[in-house]
């Protein structure tokens, strides 16, 4: 198992290689981060990545074989992509589990043939252990999908979702 990053939030590793895996702690109980992660409103707030992106579409249909889709815009030069997929198992406020195709929209790029992502919430302390596992069709999809920087994104996000935790959501 590689560790590829790890800082004061986010801890990434690499267990294999097809599989990326996100632990994040925070500081609310998991129902309420659970419930930022379902809740359409509120993850359009949050999972955003760098400045200057918003999340112009969010549709979820939380449900077993329920489909979502998310895009993010550029709001300096319009620039879209997103990812789509299929709920596959839900365990309120324990985890959930989907499908997840990318998009590329006009940004480009090729992340392959999807992924399979579970999200976990348990409890620790007062607060949240978050453990995202991702296991991509391919060591080679993996290696698209990390070279896009997308845990510096996610990091970024987890970051504005600590502020809304902080404040109740």
């Amino acid at each position: 198992m590689e560790t590829v990053m790890r800082g004061d939030e986010t801890e990434v590793d690499l267990p294999d290689e097809r599989t990326v895996r996100v632990k994040r702690a925070f500081a609310a109980p998991p129902d309420l981060v659970y419930k930022a992660f379902t809740e359409p409103g509120l993850l359009r707030r949050w999972l955003l990545g760098p400045p200057g992106w918003e999340m112009s579409v969010c549709e979820m249909d939380l449900r077993v074989g329920g489909k979502y889709r998310w895009r993010w815009r550029n709001q300096e030069n319009g620039q879209e992509f997103g990812f789509y997929g299929e709920v596959t198992e839900l365990d309120p406020p324990g985890n959930i589990s989907h499908t997840e195709y990318f998009d590329p929209g006009d940004v480009g790029g090729d992340m392959g043939k999807g992924s399979a992502v579970t999200t976990s919430f348990a409890a620790e302390g007062a607060g949240t252990r978050m453990t995202v596992t991702i296991v991509y069709d391919s060591a080679e999809d993996r290696e698209a999908a990390m070279s896009t920087g997308m845990t510096d994104g996610m990091e970024m996000s987890y970051q504005r979702l600590d502020g809304m935790l902080a404040e109740g959501i």
